[in-house]
């Protein structure tokens, strides 16, 4: 397994992510990442492209993750004011919290964009093919970018595996996406194992936190900071 799009193209069975009320099993979650790609791309988004994601702990900043990616792009999460890119996912809401360049796209989730030229998450993406082309790119390609550095698939992945979870692991994400520790072990690591995703509301808890708060209601936690040390 070289790149994320090797990993989401062979989910194993058990893999999941929640939002309550909200749940993506599987197939759903494998259908509705490739659908995010293929949107994307429509948009532009392609090899080398970043997009930048509002840092929210909503399934669609998951899923543009993982659609992104799918195409090569590079995403950033939690930028806001000028930000090089070509799309920008994010609530509706604070599409305007970010400027991009000439031609860029903004994505809108939640309330339906009143402005005809930005897009709508829930709209847009549903009604895309859930079928995905092989991808041309190897997992030298960055992934995952912050202001200062970039991530390849193969270092996201390489620290991904040192986080131990197993299929019956529920990993409630309770850090910002903005860190790079937390995309890994709050997004991929699950992933890889089989495990389930939580993006918690305010009763919802895992087996497993990444988290940053000695208060988490899970027993067992993991620090995205010590995590990001091994990318």
């Amino acid at each position: 397994m070289e790149t994320l799009y090797d990993l989401v193209n062979d989910l194993p069975e058990s893999a999941e992510l929640r939002a309550p009320p909200r749940e993506y099993n599987r197939r759903e979650l494998r259908q509705t990442a490739f659908k995010t790609g293929n949107f994307l791309s429509h948009r532009g988004v392609h090899k080398g492209a970043t997009v930048a994601v509002a840092d929210d702990d909503a399934p669609e900043a998951v899923l543009a993750f993982l659609g992104a990616t799918l195409l090569g792009g590079r995403v950033r999460f939690g930028a806001t004011g000028e930000v090089d890119a070509r799309a920008y996912v994010a609530p509706t809401r604070t599409l305007s919290d970010v400027s991009l360049p000439a031609g860029g796209q903004y994505v809108g989730y939640g309330d339906r964009p009143d402005d005809p030229n930005h897009a709508h998450f829930e709209r847009d993406v549903w009604s895309e093919n859930p079928a995905f082309p092989p991808v041309r790119f190897d997992g030298d390609t960055p992934a995952l970018v912050t202001e200062s550095d970039a991530y390849t698939h193969a270092h996201l992945l390489a620290a991904a595996r040192t986080v131990e979870y197993d299929a019956d692991d529920v990993v409630a994400v309770r850090a910002p996406l903005a860190e790079p520790g937390t995309v890994v072990a709050g997004v991929v690591a699950p992933l890889l194992a089989g495990a389930a995703i939580l993006l918690p509301s305010d009763d919802a808890t895992g087996t497993v936190a990444v988290t940053t708060d000695d208060d988490a209601p899970e027993d067992r936690t993991v620090s995205p900071s010590k995590v990001s040390e091994r990318l």
